[in-house]
């Protein structure tokens, strides 16, 4: 029987206010509107981002996720990129094609964006409901629901063979690491890079060094358990800030005699920041911050370390144009250009995100892909 136009019943992890566990509830999903699409997920990542917010405060009750891939269930009036039957990537970066950045071939961050600071759709309103409540969306996806309903300038349609189990990472961590290090920062062959922080994005940064021909890639983390991922995934040496009685900062610059060319800060510490960039080539050192840092904190860099010529720079979505990338960076997975399998330790059902949630804060796992 046709869902089309009808409200769904589906379960979804929502979080009912700060401090407490997701909870497994029966949710209602409204059909799209206009220009938007409604998706079955099939597969979603439990990314750092989340993690980040947790620790945070949210509009609340609130359906997290936004690192998905699933197949269109329907389509509301003027919808024409996607259709029923579709294998598709939620997209929580837009790409509206309209506005200066879309416009713009070195930008990505469309304006649109913006949108999910506001937590609801374009009009104002939540297609979610939950026990007579409107229920917030989340980062323009809300993928931690067996339904979800996106503006059409959020979904990116892939490849009809493509694994979603694998791709739903090419949503967030898999193209904000890889592309980072391709399109942010530039890598040149035969370069020296350090990435601080070895998680699922970071593992993507080495891989996206390592395709740019890098001839030395070196991991930093505190956590030894993520060494030989990081290797697998290409890093020629990784190294633990706690067994050295200096900073990394002067470590790394004794390794490479003068600082590595570029260097990635992918953890959201602005004390990692500040040795990431110290890190750098004195004057022509690159250092790109992908790591979200919390909304408000202040970054404190000695001015000196600019003279000599360091560039440091921040990175959204690996540079990416999201709509119009995300399906040829599938295609290039299925060609088989890169691997995603090492970024996969833990693959769980939605019904055990809370699991999932106390594995990514014991750095036991890399990236936890929920299954609905």
């Amino acid at each position: 029987m046709s869902t089309t136009g009808k409200v769904i019943k589906c379960r979804a992890a929502i979080i009912w206010e700060h401090g407490t566990p997701f909870s497994i509830e029966e949710v209602e999903v409204a059909p799209p509107k206009a220009k938007e699409v409604r998706i079955k997920i099939v597969a979603t990542g439990l990314c750092g981002t989340e993690m980040k917010v947790l620790e945070d405060k949210a509009l609340y009750p609130i359906i997290m996720g936004h690192e998905g891939a699933g197949i269109v269930e329907s389509v509301g009036e003027g919808v024409s990129t996607v259709k029923p039957g579709d294998k598709v990537i939620t997209l929580f970066l837009p790409q509206c094609g309209e506005c200066a950045s879309c416009l713009n071939s070195e930008d990505n961050f469309c304006i649109q964006f913006k949108q999910s600071q506001t937590s609801l759709m374009s009009d104002g309103t939540s297609r979610f409901t939950c026990k007579g409540k409107p229920v917030y969306h989340f980062a323009n996806t809300s993928t931690f629901s067996e339904y979800t309903v996106l503006s059409e300038i959020s979904v990116a349609k892939i490849d009809a063979v493509a694994p979603l189990e694998k791709v739903c990472l090419i949503s967030c961590g898999f193209s904000t690491g890889y592309g980072a290090a391709i399109n942010t920062a530039k890598v040149t062959p035969g370069s020296t890079c350090a990435v601080f922080g070895l998680g699922g994005v970071g593992l993507s940064v080495i891989m996206g060094c390592k395709a740019a021909g890098a001839a030395r890639i070196i991991g930093v983390d505190i956590n030894k358990d993520k060494f030989g991922k990081a290797m697998e995934a290409g890093a020629t040496e990784c190294i633990n800030p706690q067994d050295f009685r200096k900073p990394i900062q002067d470590v790394l610059v004794e390794m490479t005699g003068a600082g590595v060319e570029f260097c990635f800060e992918v953890i959201g510490n602005p004390e990692m920041v500040a040795a990431a960039f110290a890190s750098c080539h004195e004057s022509h050192g690159v250092c790109v911050i992908v790591g979200l840092l919390k909304f408000g904190v202040q970054l404190n860099i000695s001015g000196w370390l600019f003279f000599s010529g360091r560039t440091l720079k921040g990175s959204v979505f690996g540079g990416w144009k999201s709509k119009e990338n995300v399906s040829k960076l599938v295609s290039a997975y299925m060609a088989k250009k890169f691997n995603l399998d090492p970024l996969i330790t833990h693959t769980l059902s939605l019904d055990k995100i809370n699991q999932a949630v106390e594995l990514m804060k014991t750095g036991k796992c890399i990236r936890c892909v929920l299954l609905l």
